[in-house]
């Protein structure tokens, strides 16, 4: 079905067995001093196992001293990381699939407080293991004083205006440092093909130092790494050179080249360097010999033009690859936000690009590819572009722990979720609540063979996501719920959508457990004076559009993202919209690619915000707000009051089973504490592998 996805290719002396690669993306799996853990290993292999042509692990530093952003990803910066490697590479190649080492230097967006610590740490760290658990004790410390400038200086090629997302001090690099770091990258090559590694790959991507130098925007220097085109290449050139001297002609080479920074896409335009100027990069490392380009785009900066939320649709920047195609004869590999093989399939036979790839397609389905060669398509895990991978790599690496994602559970614990105990022995349990919490406790419920049966009240499954999947541009989030039903019920599941019980119906089933997966209400403070007012609505009306409200003065109490997204929707049927926040910033704890998503568009609409400012009151003429720091209370005139201050468990259910003698109850998801897909899908599962 799928003739050119799993047809062959080389990328020069190498042949992919199909047209699949999973690009990096980092997960803090590694060792301290850059070698891979058998966890790694696991996560990595299960990728091969699931059909992918060629892997691409995370980041790989190429430099202890200054070149590290994590404490924990891979390394080839010594010759004892050889041996490693080789064990990782044998284990990928046992499934057919080619292994491509990415190596990698962040210079202004690196990790300050690495800067020369990291060569004292390892040796420390291989001796004591506990001792990174006190190092990451200390990261808070750490990322303040980063914040202050209290810490050495990242590598740069210039001195200039920081990372919106990343290190904070930084310098020039000397001559000497560059000559030194570029012996770096090529010594990293020479030790990736000592250990049998397929492929290396250049990261001139996301506004690293390799793109650093080639942009503008970050490369002002005078001399002859600086100012022309031809200078802002050098660095490149000199290290695909100098790779090519010592690996030879022969040994495939990639880089990852963002081929237009789009600071046009965040209001900045003339800034950077443009696709014009990234077809020319790519013409000229093809005469490099450079044997494929692996096309990306932007940079911190432009964090979501790079890895996008899901209001971006699957393929939006396959342009891009098509226009690098039309510039060189060399393979092109692209992540245009793939997600199904029809989509991948069809941008193949389009033309738009040679491989298709993705790092987050295949995170969320390590059987993406096997899947779709056995005609089990339908089976596919689809990514919903919810960005719990990045925020929890980024949360979880300061403190030693791996990133998730919101809907696979194996990942990094593969091991362990492929070798499931099946003790489940037919023992019935219920499961109530067909959201994603619920869905996922009955296929891990199946899956440990417990006899178990979903049962919705709605004649749609979804619960919460319902909701969210019904704000603009966010209608994929719905896939979750799709995916979730298909495989609970392969898994043997069975699902009664439309079916309400009762706590006594439940106890007269006399089943061995219940599962309680009902979700959450939207909080409605009854403390709040004239909250149930008639001009009163809360945020899931908006949203279902059981409520249109037109032309009318709003008022908007809470700016979470459910908050905004309601904002967005009131704008479109031309209310004048006012959203207020008792927090002293928008959207409090949210990960900032998402609000920066919502803000975007917020931005070309009046709608005002109103932060540290507090709900007292309603009446039918408005609110009666107070500003917290000051304690001044004032009214603010409005038609309509909408209330998106969260949502709280919808607990009655289990206190009800609990009183009619039901043994075994388990809250799970928005039932027991209000969250995030991510958090209601990993609530489910610890919960039902913690039954016994």
């Amino acid at each position: 079905m799928y003739e050119m996805l799993l047809s062959p290719m080389k990328i020069g002396s190498m042949t992919v067995k199909n047209r699949t690669v999973m690009t990096a993306a980092e997960f803090s799996l590694g060792q301290t001093n850059g070698k891979p853990t058998q966890r790694l290993m696991d996560y990595y292999e299960e990728r091969a196992k699931g059909g992918v042509g060629m892997i691409i692990p995370g980041i790989c530093r190429v430099n202890d001293m200054g070149g590290a952003s994590t404490f924990t990803q891979l390394a080839m910066s010594h010759d004892y990381h050889i041996e490693p490697m080789r064990e990782f590479a044998e284990r990928i190649h046992r499934h057919g699939a080619k292994l491509c080492i990415q190596l990698h230097h962040p210079g202004r967006q690196g990790m300050a407080s690495a800067i020369n610590s990291l060569p004292l740490v390892i040796p420390i760290a291989d001796r004591f293991p506990g001792v990174m658990d006190q190092v990451f004790k200390c990261t808070p410390l750490l990322l303040g004083m980063e914040a202050r400038g209290i810490c050495f200086s990242v590598q740069a090629p210039s001195k200039v205006e920081l990372a919106k997302h990343g290190a904070t001090r930084m310098h020039a690099m000397s001559r000497r440092e560059i000559q030194s770091l570029i012996r770096d990258f090529i010594e990293a090559a020479v030790r990736c093909q000592k250990a049998g590694v397929d492929c290396v790959e250049l990261h001139g991507g996301h506004g690293y130092i390799i793109q650093q130098f080639l942009s503008p925007n970050t490369n002002r220097r005078t001399d002859e790494y600086g100012g022309s085109f031809e200078n802002r290449m050098r660095f490149l050139t000199e290290i695909i050179q100098g790779i090519r001297a010592r690996c030879g002609r022969d040994y495939p080479l990639t880089v990852r080249l963002t081929v237009d920074e789009m600071y046009d896409r965040i209001g900045q335009p003339g800034k950077g360097y443009d696709l014009e100027t990234g077809k020319r990069i790519a013409k000229r490392l093809e005469e490099l010999t450079v044997d494929a380009i692996n096309v990306t785009s932007a940079c911190y900066d432009a964090y979501n033009y790079w890895l996008e939320p899901t209001s971006f649709e699957p393929g939006w920047r396959k342009y891009l690859a098509r226009e690098i195609k039309s510039v060189v004869s060399i393979p092109v590999i692209a992540a245009n936000v793939i997600r199904t093989p029809e989509q991948a399939e069809r941008q193949l036979q389009e033309g738009d690009q040679d491989f298709v790839a993705s790092a987050r397609a295949f995170i969320c389905d390590p059987h993406w590819v096997e899947k779709a060669a056995t005609g089990r398509e339908k089976e596919i895990r689809r990514c919903i572009g919810c960005l719990n991978c990045i925020r929890s790599f980024m949360t979880n690496a300061g403190v030693g722990k791996p990133g998730e994602c919101a809907l696979n559970m194996s990942v990094a614990r593969e091991k362990a979720y492929f070798s499931m105990p099946k003790d489940g022995k037919g023992r019935k349990i219920l499961v109530i609540g067909a959201g994603p919490a619920g869905l996922t406790a009955a296929q891990t419920l199946a899956r440990r063979g417990f006899d178990v049966t979903v049962y919705e009240k709605n004649e749609l499954p979804g619960g919460q996501v319902l909701t969210a999947a019904a704000c603009c541009l966010k209608d994929k989030l719905y896939w979750c719920i799709e995916d979730l039903m298909v495989n609970a019920r392969k898994a043997g599941a069975k699902v009664e959508l439309g079916k309400e019980l009762s706590a006594d119906e439940i106890a007269a089933m006399e089943p061995w457990g219940v599962i309680v997966a009902t979700g959450g209400e939207p909080l409605v403070p009854r403390s709040i004076p004239g909250v149930e007012g008639q001009n009163v609505f809360t945020a899931p009306q908006i949203i279902h559009r059981e409520k249109v409200l037109r032309d009318k003065k709003v008022i908007v109490a809470g700016s979470g993202m459910t908050g905004l997204e309601t904002a967005e929707i009131l704008n479109e049927t031309g209310n004048k919209v006012t959203v207020i926040e008792m927090a002293p910033e928008i959207a409090p704890g949210t990960w900032f690619q998402l609000v920066d998503d919502e803000m975007e568009r917020l931005s070309k609409t009046d709608t005002r915000f109103e932060t540290g400012t507090k709900l007292l009151s309603v009446d039918e003429k408005g609110v009666t707000v107070e500003n917290v720091k000051t304690g001044e209370q004032r009214h603010i005139q409005a038609d309509a009051l909408v209330l998106s201050l969260g949502v709280r468990p919808a607990g009655h259910l289990a206190k009800e089973l609990d009183r009619r003698g039901v043994m075994r109850i388990w809250s799970v998801g928005d039932a027991r504490q209000s969250g995030t897909i991510a958090d209601a899908c990993h609530s489910a599962y610890d919960t039902v592998m913690a039954i016994s």
